[in-house]
């Protein structure tokens, strides 16, 4: 087997072009399982900032299998999102063999976020691990893989400076927030989304003192968020959402349902919160500051979702500032580079011993089958030993008590047997050693092969519009 990632992030690609790229990351994985014949696995991330795909694809892996693999890929991605298939290419990172599980393990730790040694991506990877059990589009390979990962991900928290930061792409939001707004013992938040991102959100939030957040979700699913997170849920329809923004400081939303929405219907092009709604709640706002003879507090929007929740415009009503994944990419503060080094000592290790025990697994077979071999050989040699020593008692007329043809007794089949064995084993330890070479030097030789197939289809391809 060979592994392959195809990789668009915000490292690459700006937020829209991202935001276009994972719309269809859903069906994805198991469109690719299902209609490539040389994919034996799939998982996908998609996350507020990457989209990757992770293919477990039967090996040999020439060049232009490797372009096929790609090129189908990204041509099911174009059509599930509505790109072209030639943008879809071009977006993608292609990445073989032992550059999959360095790239997806620095991932899982944090070393590849927008805000370097987030949290919450350990979390995202572990659950994209999840969707494809449950898809039935995960391998086995692709399980030690993710699972590898995570651990990775846990031996960067527990060991470095990195993972007591506790960054995250939530709280860099809040951070923002605060200059604007009350003590956070006073704040009002509207929170829109009942995710993990929503559950981090509260989380932080709680954790800053700040314990007044209204749920708000059209999905139906915000009294069971509201009863696990202590917070209040707010009725489904636009109205309620209108009279808590008139009375929020804070408003959240992480929900991403432009993009999850059924691709059938119209609401899947609607953002969940617009400008009208915004603007209305802003006047109610003024109203009730007016009769306090005082002015109506400014209200912060923090939009996390890729697929945008909250419509640019809202940015233009007054009294509101809007902060979106684009700004906090901006703002995402600097790490010290002794803390990233000593993460990325941990997992370039673990990637490097990963890939060792892959080409060790890939010599075990080799072994084993030799051993299997082996065997059979030396059986069909006793056999044909004890079919012979039964030959010489019949041609002798030997009998057993009752009359019989004798046969060899347990003794003589025993001795036979351990006298094969110990010549076949004699010179086994030398093929032994001599197989798990050649295998360990073919599969060198294959991540090698595939690797300059993927830098040939990388340097073959045009370059996309990219901003860092």
């Amino acid at each position: 087997m060979v592994l392959l990632s195809l990789t668009a992030s915000h490292r690459e690609l700006d937020l829209d072009a991202l935001e276009r790229l994972s719309t269809g990351s859903a069906s994805v994985g198991r469109t690719v399982v299902g209609t490539c014949e040389p994919v034996q696995g799939a998982v996908v991330i998609s996350t507020c900032n990457r989209f990757e795909v992770y293919l477990d694809v039967e090996a040999p892996m020439s060049g232009p299998a490797l372009q096929h693999a790609t090129a189908h890929v990204a041509e099911l991605v174009a059509v599930a999102s509505g790109v072209d298939a030639a943008t879809a290419v071009e977006s993608f990172t292609v990445r073989t063999a032992s550059a999959v599980p360095e790239h997806l393990f620095a991932v899982a730790s944090g070393l590849d976020s927008m805000v370097i040694g987030e949290r919450e991506i350990a979390g995202q990877v572990k659950r994209a691990l999840e969707i494809a059990r449950d898809e039935h589009t995960t391998s086995k390979t692709l399980e030690l893989l993710f699972q590898t990962a995570s651990r990775t991900s846990k031996r960067v928290g527990a060991s470095t400076e990195l993972g007591a930061t506790g960054r995250s792409v939530v709280r860099l939001a809040l951070d923002l927030a605060a200059d604007t707004l009350p003590e956070w013992r006073s704040v009002r938040t509207v929170l829109i989304g009942t995710g993990s991102y929503a559950g981090a959100t509260v989380a932080a939030l709680h954790g800053r003192g700040s314990d007044d957040v209204r749920v708000f979700s059209r999905s139906g699913r915000a009294e069971v968020f509201a009863q696990g997170h202590d917070v209040v849920a707010l009725g489904q329809d636009e109205e309620a959402l209108v009279e808590a923004l008139a009375e929020a400081d804070l408003v959240v939303s992480v929900s991403g349902a432009r993009g999850r929405a059924n691709p059938d219907s119209e609401a899947s092009l609607e953002y969940v919160l617009d400008a009208a709604a915004v603007a209305r709640a802003r006047v109610r706002a003024t109203e009730r500051a007016s009769r306090m003879r005082g002015v109506p507090r400014p209200l912060v929007v923090l939009d996390l979702a890729l697929h945008r929740d909250v419509d640019p415009e809202v940015a233009d009503v007054e009294g509101v500032l809007l902060y979106d994944l684009q700004s906090l990419k901006a703002h995402a503060p600097a790490t010290a580079r002794a803390v990233v080094d000593g993460a990325r000592e941990i997992v370039d290790g673990a990637a490097r011993e990963f890939v060792e025990n892959q080409v060790g697994r890939a010599a075990d077979a080799a072994v084993v089958a030799l051993l299997d071999e082996a065997e059979r050989v030396a059986q069909a040699e006793i056999d044909a030993t004890v079919a012979r020593l039964r030959d010489e008692l019949a041609a002798r007329g030997e009998l057993d008590a009752l009359g019989r043809p004798a046969e060899p007794s347990e003794d003589d089949v025993e001795r036979i047997s351990r006298d094969v064995r110990k010549r076949a084993h004699a010179d086994l330890h030398t093929r032994i050693v001599a197989v798990r070479a050649q295998a360990v030097a073919n599969a060198r030789a294959a991540e090698r092969e595939v690797a300059e197939a993927a830098e040939e289809l990388t340097a073959d391809q045009p370059s996309p519009e990219r901003t860092s």
